[in-house]
């Protein structure tokens, strides 16, 4: 019979539920629905992780349909096993729900069924009646013993059909039955020595159940006095865990008769299967002792029964209580009942990471349990209801700096000495993408020597992120932008896995010698996080660029005369080779050689000036006509050079030229004309030194003399300064001069091509 007892409404809002179920009923049977009987909705039953345990006890013996709420038969229920005896079973459970914690307590009452028969201690009892027994004598039978209780234990006795005994039930002052035989006839020992009878014992249930007893009954001579036990009932204590052999109680009974008659003798008249394992008899003695292991949380109380008996079969029977103390000898056991793992690592301090159950099987202050947490760990453990305790956070998790814990959890009774146990808790930390990747460094610089290779490395950049997976995956990007108008792409290019950067085009450093990229690392999370560093790149110069000259103009292109004093004496300056280079550093390094010359040994040129000086005073017999052919190096490695022609003619007198022979060709020489973006090294003989060129002319005369007057610096010539003379400075020195039309121009052009010839010349 199934069915809701009764509901009550008590502290921490726990409600009791009194369910009653037949022991031994199949698995799976219905015995109430705790849906409907709680007021909950069946569809959270299985979010609310709900679940019967039993207490004290680690087999699930009832479930949870969580489809309708049913609560179900989970495992065999045998009433006998947990409650004997009593007349009352009830087995106690707790239902648990989480989501919020929710505790009930329920009680099932277990109903008895008639699944076992009665059975005598022994398959045979043997009675020794001596014939001088007279009508009415009465022998005891010991019970036949049915674990089942009520109607379905024992009820009747059957006694087979004898001329000699009738059977009659008796019930003693404790309530407890047992039988005797009752002399109905008197016996005669020659008419028969000993007779077999058997007995049936029956009980109440349906189908009802038997079982049976041969007693043997001895005809003796008479023997009138049965054993007396001086108490009718025993108590002793015993301690659980007490050793074998450990000595309980001793009985004792006395018999007045003599001999034979008097000798008694002591057995176990009535005892269970668990106290048969537990308890020994000593049968002359009547010595109870220890044969198995006691233990409280198995058995609080045992009742044993004491037959004595005399030489002659004469009896009695004594009841002997052995009372159980507990011992402190069980640690509390810790049970993990929730566990959300891994737990995020933005938890709020206070959230719920799991559910922990204690239980000590022990009584009274031996189960008596505190719990506490190891320390220096962000969580706690806060009591709930029971034995239940809510394990929750205390302060901020970072996975980055703890990604697991070992959580260990101690129970401990209050026992003497008191027990404890432990228990660890394995706790992953999940991962929140809540860290920007780092570059390894503040700023990242590159060099490349110019006309590299398209695709080739210039250096690589690396970002940590600690966070985990995705969240900790980098990529990297360049950040839009512009090189000298152009897309930043069009130069370099990253390798988004990898963080190397590479030249997407090869570059000229005559160009642009640096520029600026950024590059954004960015982790894969949801949502993404960045950070950005800047590349310098440098392009360092290669010797590719060949010297340029300037002045005069390169062999092969225009034809220029200048004109030499006859009176120049060695050291005067004749002319100036001008010449630049586009690279920079030691590939900008010139240097001037004369490579040819009409008259060896006649003039020289500065090293690195490229100044052409007489290195004697000029002599009658030189030519009129000087070519030099001058080579212009660098100091690249190979070097890379230029040559040009120089055409000089010695004279002092103007008339004695043609003007189209001296002049032809000359050409001025503007800012303008000037490379852009030229190094400024000094000492290596491109535009640096600042020079000041006049031209003294007289005709006919051997004193007219050009001449390097003197060297202006930046500090005395101002940079729109470049002469000191105008056209008619020059006019006027030339007054003097021949004013035939084919001299007049020719000093005309003359002192125009110095006009232009007297600059600034920067190396």
């Amino acid at each position: 019979l199934l069915g809701v007892f009764f509901i009550v409404l008590c502290r921490y809002l726990n409600i009791y539920l009194s369910y009653s179920v037949q022991e031994e009923l199949k698995r799976g049977s219905v015995i109430g629905n705790i849906a409907k009987d709680l007021g909950l909705e069946v569809g959270r039953l299985s979010a609310r992780k709900a679940r019967v345990d039993m207490e004290g006890s680690d087999r699930q013996y009832c479930g949870i349909n969580l489809r309708n709420g049913d609560l179900l038969v989970a495992d065999r229920i045998d009433r006998e096993e947990h409650c004997g005896e009593k007349p009352s079973c009830v087995l106690k459970f707790d239902l648990l729900l989480e989501n919020p914690l929710e505790l009930h307590r329920l009680n099932l009452q277990v109903q008895d069924v008639n699944d076992n028969a009665p059975v005598f201690p022994k398959d045979i009892i043997k009675l020794e009646i001596r014939e001088s027994a007279v009508k009415g004598a009465r022998y005891r039978i010991n019970a036949a013993q049915d674990a089942d209780i009520g109607k379905n234990s024992v009820e009747s006795y059957i006694l087979q059909q004898n001329p000699h005994f009738v059977f009659s039930i008796q019930t003693t002052s404790a309530g407890s039955k047992y039988g005797e035989l009752v002399l109905d006839k008197e016996l005669d020992r020659e008419e028969q020595q000993e007779m077999k009878l058997l007995l049936t014992a029956v009980d109440g249930g349906s189908p009802q159940r038997s079982g049976t007893v041969v007693i043997h009954v001895i005809v003796l001579d008479a023997n009138d006095n049965a054993p007396v036990f001086t108490e009718a009932v025993y108590t002793a204590a015993l301690p659980e865990n007490s050793p074998l052999k450990t000595k309980v109680i001793i009985v004792s009974a006395t018999d007045a008769d003599e001999g034979v008659n008097g000798e008694v003798t002591y057995e176990f008249s009535r005892l269970s299967d668990k106290s048969q394992k537990l308890f020994s008899l000593d049968e002359k003695t009547g010595e109870i002792s220890v044969t198995g292991d006691i233990d409280y949380e198995e058995g609080s109380k045992y009742e044993v029964f004491v037959e004595a008996k005399d030489g002659y079969g004469l009896s009695s029977e004594a009841k002997v209580i052995i009372d159980v103390t507990d011992v402190n000898d069980n640690a509390p056991v810790l049970y993990l009942k929730s566990l959300s793992n891994p737990i995020p690592e933005n938890s709020s301090p206070g959230t719920q990471v799991g559910i922990i159950n204690v239980q000590d099987r022990d009584s009274e202050n031996n189960r008596q349990v505190r719990c506490s947490i190891q320390q220096n760990v962000p969580f706690k453990l806060v009591p709930s209801i029971k034995n239940y305790y809510s394990l929750v956070t205390t302060g901020q998790l970072d996975r980055e700096l703890v990604s697991d814990y070992n959580i260990t959890i101690t129970a401990t009774d209050e026992g003497s000495p008191p027990l404890s146990s432990s228990k660890t808790v394995e706790l992953s930390v999940a991962d929140i993408n809540d860290n920007t990747p780092v570059f390894e460094e503040q700023s990242y610089s590159a060099y490349v020597t110019e006309n590299n290779k398209p695709g080739s490395t210039l250096c690589s950049v690396t970002a940590r992120d600690p966070d985990w997976r995705q969240n900790g995956t980098v990529i990297y990007s360049l950040l839009a932008g512009e090189v000298n108008g152009a897309p930043v792409s069009s130069y370099l290019s990253v390798n988004g896995d990898t963080g190397v950067i590479h030249a997407v085009r090869s570059f000229d450093y005559e160009q642009f010698r640096s520029f600026k990229v950024h590059v954004m690392a960015r982790d894969n999370g949801s949502p993404p996080l960045s950070s950005n560093v800047t590349i310098s790149v440098f392009i360092s110069d290669v010797n590719d660029n060949s010297p340029q000259i300037l002045y005069p103009a390169p062999e092969g292109n225009s034809f220029m005369t200048e004109l030499v004093p006859k009176a120049a004496h060695g050291g005067s300056l004749v002319s100036k080779v001008i010449a630049v280079d586009a690279d920079s550093g030691q590939n900008a390094w010139l240097s001037y050689h004369i490579v040819k010359s009409t008259d060896p040994g006649l003039f020289t040129i500065g090293l690195h000036s490229g100044e052409i000086r007489t290195q004697r005073d000029i002599s009658e017999s030189d030519s009129m006509k000087q070519n030099l052919i001058v080579a212009v190096k660098d100091n690249g490695q190979p070097s890379l050079s230029a040559t040009c022609s120089m055409y000089l003619l010695i004279s002092d007198n103007l008339a004695e030229v043609k003007p189209r022979l001296l002049f032809d060709g000359a050409v001025a020489i503007p800012s303008a004309y000037l490379p852009p973006n030229y190094a400024d090294v000094d000492g290596t003989g491109t535009l640096r030194s600042t020079y000041n060129y006049d031209a003294y002319l007289t005709t006919g005369s051997r004193t007219s003399d050009f001449k390097f007057v003197t060297s202006y610096n930046d500090n005395t010539l101002p940079a729109d300064q470049t002469l000191k003379k105008s056209l008619t400075d020059f006019a006027d020195a030339f007054g003097d001069c021949d004013t035939s039309p084919e001299v007049g121009k020719a000093v005309k052009s003359f002192y125009t091509y110095f006009y232009y010839c007297r600059f600034t010349l920067v190396q």
